[in-house]
């Protein structure tokens, strides 16, 4: 069930952008008068077509992108019979180039306009939610790698990149992960530390199975639902009591009492919980994973920012291109061997991970308006068989006023074509190989 929902998830968010980015590129056709023939979600085998007017609108089983048949295009179907005769009007090659660069460029704008449209509904509906820094007055707990990068649990963060630190998640900022010498403060036995960021930290990020939650706060914590028939609901334990004790030592934060379970998996322990100001004594068997069976709930106090719907839109539009501009910074740090690609790129698989097994839908529009930004990005880059392909094209009979021969894009777009299969099946395998190795 867990992965139908991942796989579900990742369908519904492709149908959505890839359906979007091909609606772009056939209104913009349409509008210059151009004959769509065919305009299809997912590829070949068809799983329903159905033909309206002169384009046929269809479905296809493989629901992993999705592509646009225009009259007289040299496109990814390598259909190129047509280009032997006389240009039609209603071709894309008979067009001025400036209308073809717009057809081309439609995808691209429908997903940047999605991608925005979706973060300032997000950020208007549902605010920001965030911890103040403030708040986190008993420090940091480091994991291996925040203890790699030299954070120790207790530290309290007070500056990332020298700018006082306002909110605790502005820890794992992009700015913080893919700045240029970058570098945490922090405040250690009265005295402040500055701790520099590794130029491979994204690298580490990709191994680490914490989900980049390199340090959290030290975390007080109550009980709060309690699992039926679990090993906590059999010894008695109740919503909002305290645990404050295993087996007689301290566990004020929830690391402390995490780290106690996995002391004593498969073990049985005794709980001192603090319940109307009294102490109970109670008995426990851990399970083999170091559970028991309980929600904490944190007592740390969280803070939300609501928006205007003025106010939404540049916040929401700054998001959206923050996206891109993470991007352009991941990128750089590829080609400059600072981290791995196999380490950094992920495929379908990876990304339903990032959907998860449970469905939440600020998650699912977080994503996918994330993703949509990464769409609008990825098909600009200058590859044969990508939109970004055909706009160095178009730019260049622009500029020359000479239009490279049919040809030449033909072989451009096999050229093109072999690259992004190459490209996904890197992509696939290197999810694969990232699940077992």
């Amino acid at each position: 069930m867990d992965i139908l929902i991942m796989v579900g998830q990742l369908i519904l968010g492709l149908t959505i952008l890839v359906g979007l980015h091909e609606l772009g590129h056939m209104l913009t056709a349409k509008w210059f008068g151009m004959r769509v023939e065919k305009y299809a979600i997912g590829f070949p085998p068809k799983v329903f077509g159905k033909k309206i007017g002169e384009t046929e609108y269809m479905l296809g089983l493989i629901p992993l992108g999705g592509f646009v048949k225009i009259s007289g295009m040299v496109d990814e179907s390598m259909d190129t019979e047509a280009l032997k005769e006389e240009p039609k009007p209603w071709e894309f090659r008979a067009k001025p180039a400036w209308q073809r660069l717009i057809v081309m460029m439609g995808g691209i704008i429908v997903n940047v306009i999605t991608g925005i449209v979706i973060f300032i509904a997000l950020t208007y509906h549902y605010g920001e939610q965030y911890i103040p820094a403030k708040e986190v007055k008993y420090g940091i707990v480091a994991n291996e790698l925040g203890q790699e990068i030299g954070f120790q649990t207790g530290d309290k963060v007070v500056a990332v990149n020298g700018k006082q630190l306002e909110r605790f998640e502005d820890i794992r900022s992009m700015d913080a992960l893919l700045g240029s010498n970058s570098y945490y403060t922090v405040e250690r036995n009265g005295q402040l530390v500055d701790l520099k960021v590794p130029v491979n930290l994204m690298d580490k990020l990709a191994d680490d199975k914490s989900q980049g939650f390199f340090v959290e706060p030290r975390m007080p914590f109550k009980v709060g639902q309690v699992v039926k028939g679990s090993a906590a609901a059999k010894a008695g334990l109740q919503e909002e009591d305290y645990i404050t004790m295993v087996n007689g030592k301290s566990v004020k934060f929830f690391h402390e009492f995490q780290g106690a379970l996995k002391e004593n998996a498969g073990k049985p322990i005794t709980l001192t919980v603090e319940r109307n100001e009294k102490l109970v004594k109670l008995k426990a068997e851990v399970s083999e994973e170091g559970t028991i069976g309980f929600q904490p709930v944190p007592l740390l106090q969280t803070a939300t920012k609501e928006y205007s719907l003025g106010e939404a839109i540049p916040m929401g539009t700054d998001q959206a291109f923050g996206v891109i501009t993470a991007n352009l910074k991941g990128f750089g740090k590829i080609f400059r061997g600072e981290v791995s690609a196999s380490k950094s790129l992920s495929g379908p698989i990876g990304i339903a991970q990032i959907f998860g097994d449970t469905f939440n839908w600020y998650k699912f529009w977080s994503i996918t308006g994330m993703l949509s930004m990464v769409l609008a990005f990825m098909n600009f880059l200058p590859i044969p068989a990508l939109d970004g392909g055909h706009v160095v094209f178009l730019t260049y009979e622009m500029i020359s006023g000479r239009k490279p021969s049919d040809n030449f894009l033909e072989n451009a777009q096999k050229v093109g074509m072999v690259l992004l299969l190459g490209l996904m099946a890197f992509a696939i395998f290197n999810d694969v190989f990232k699940i077992f190795f």
